[in-house]
């Protein structure tokens, strides 16, 4: 029995997110006084989840839509993730707090004659767009340069900034690394070397011209923004994984996960912080001042591609909402 990366990374996703939406908006005092010792957070009966696992689906579906066809390239993949995403934007269950960025690209890309670029929000890299990037990391048999590809996409169809670009890829980069059994002592240097690869690499097959919507000078000096405030924070990243106690705040270390860089990396660090402790990890991340579904959403998702799908309690993945479309997910990619 092989550990089931993809299907304990989506369900560890939803499960953070259930955890999180809850504590979203409040300071940890506030958390402690609710939920009492964050160590023994519990699940609420009724394991809702927020608009990160449905726009998660939204991409999963997409994905296997784009896959099925044939080789993954960008108007294979552009295609059914902008349905993917108008649907969502119609659907009577996007009642969850969904982003303001989200809802005003998709208002936008539920135009068809309007060219992805044109709906893309070049000054937002709210957490959007890589808290739901997670099934381009697990998706079997695709490239790097696919990969990379498919998550800067992904993102710009919402949220065009660079370093929500940078900062999807990142997070699509960790959570493949993890799947395929990459150390997590080691992981926040691979990333770093990473970042710095790929620092000035526009991708024009991907992106088009994108890049012309900004101020910047031409494409290089556009996506470098994204990828150096992202190799600003693997490098707090760096220091608080050595020097943060558990038991404060994550989001005193690496930020409080609004915007793009700061979720992957406070998600990534609650993670680093209880690598085998799976549930601990979902809960301090959940006990965070910040975006904490978010923030708990992405730390599920590294450790469910690390520890597989057994990581998480049966009795808690059994009432996690969506189970059914999750599972499908999963069950596909890790086949």
């Amino acid at each position: 029995m092989s550990k089931q990366p993809a299907t304990g990374a989506l369900i560890g996703l939803a499960l953070g997110d259930a955890l999180g939406f809850p504590t979203e908006f409040d300071d940890v005092p506030s958390i402690l006084a609710k939920c009492g010792p964050w160590r023994e957070m519990e699940l609420p009966k009724r394991a809702f989840v927020s608009d990160d696992t449905q726009m998660t689906l939204a991409l999963g579906r997409g994905l296997r839509t784009a896959m099925e066809r044939g080789h993954l390239a960008p108007k294979r993949l552009e295609r059914p993730l902008r349905e993917e995403f108008v649907d969502w934007y119609h659907s009577p269950e996007n009642n969850r707090a969904p982003g303001r960025t989200c809802l005003t690209a998709c208002a936008l890309l539920n135009d068809e004659g309007r060219r992805w670029q044109d709906a893309s929000q070049i000054g937002s890299k709210g957490c959007g767009a890589n808290m739901r990037v997670a099934p381009i990391g697990l998706a079997p048999g695709l490239s790097d340069e696919q990969r990379s590809g498919a998550a800067q996409l992904q993102s710009a169809l919402t949220h065009g900034h660079p370093t929500a670009l940078a900062a999807s890829d990142l997070t699509a980069r960790a959570v493949h690394l993890l799947a395929r059994g990459v150390d997590p002592a080691g992981l926040v240097g691979r990333l770093r070397s990473y970042a710095l690869e790929n620092r000035t690499r526009y991708d024009h097959t991907w992106l088009g011209d994108l890049w012309t919507r900004s101020q910047d000078p031409g494409p290089e000096h556009f996506i470098a923004r994204g990828w150096d405030e992202c190799l600003a924070v693997l490098d707090r990243l760096q220091e608080a994984v050595r020097t943060v106690s558990p038991e404060t705040d994550p989001c005193l270390a690496t930020g409080e996960g609004w915007i793009a860089e700061e979720a992957f990396a406070t998600g990534l660090l609650c993670f680093l912080l209880f690598p085998d402790e799976p549930v601990t990890a979902l809960r301090r991340a959940a006990c965070s001042k910040g975006d904490s579904d978010s923030i708990a959403c992405l730390t599920g998702a590294f450790a469910g591609a690390w520890l597989g799908a057994d990581a998480w309690p049966a009795d808690w993945a059994e009432r996690i909402e969506y189970r059914g479309d999750l599972l499908a997910l999963g069950t596909l990619w890790d086949a």
